[in-house]
């Protein structure tokens, strides 16, 4: 099964099967960031700094981000009971819902995690210059960015600039969606491929 069908499933009436769907994206973005993460991690300041879930052995709060046309947005959107469509801010061209979904303990890459989370991108304009506008004209649907909720985003970031040369994408931390703090990564996660991560710092964490 390819990320085309694991996209459909997640639109699906069955819950069953939306359920497959958001599993099978959820152990793949982890099986990308797997590698990175182990980098990352490897600086204990930097690991201390990662939020948990409170459940199963403190999994980590990641979230696959996946870019899926307008009309599935809608499909998706409609078929998981019209969740709540984020706060996004006005100039970034994007939107978003989140999905929610428990743990499926017969996929050992999701056990290991806890709850699954997917946030539902697409772009306002598909013919505009957007990240997720380009995302899918250069690869079609599919997870467009894998996500870590962090306690310090500005000082995560220091970290990674000092100790492993990885530089973020913005200059500085920028609002992300529902008051929330980010910031991107384009970091090596295989031979001969990146994978956009985003350090989130949720609302309430600053100061």
């Amino acid at each position: 099964m390819d990320k085309e069908e694991w996209i459909a499933q997640l639109g699906s009436s069955d819950a069953a099967m939306r359920l497959q769907g958001a599993a099978a994206i959820f152990a793949e973005a982890w099986r990308l960031s797997a590698p990175v993460l182990d980098r990352w991690t490897q600086d204990r300041e930097f690991a201390s700094l990662l939020l948990h879930h409170e459940v199963d052995g403190r999994p980590l709060r990641a979230t696959a981000g996946v870019a899926v046309t307008r009309q599935n947005f809608a499909n998706i959107r409609d078929a998981n009971g019209s969740p709540r469509l984020a706060d996004v801010p006005p100039d970034q061209d994007a939107e978003e819902f989140e999905l929610h979904f428990a743990p499926v303990r017969s996929i050992a890459d999701v056990s290991t995690l806890g709850p699954i989370h997917l946030d539902i991108l697409t772009t306002k304009n598909a013919g505009g210059q957007g990240a997720i506008a380009n995302f899918l004209r250069k690869f079609g649907e599919g997870i467009q960015q894998v996500e870590f909720e962090v306690e310090d985003i500005d000082r995560a970031t220091r970290i990674l600039d000092e100790r492993f040369s990885q530089r973020a994408i913005y200059p500085q931390t920028r609002a992300g969606a529902d008051g929330t703090r980010v910031n991107f990564f384009l970091a090596n996660c295989c031979v001969g491929r990146k994978l956009l991560v985003e350090l989130v710092e949720p609302k309430g964490n600053s100061g």
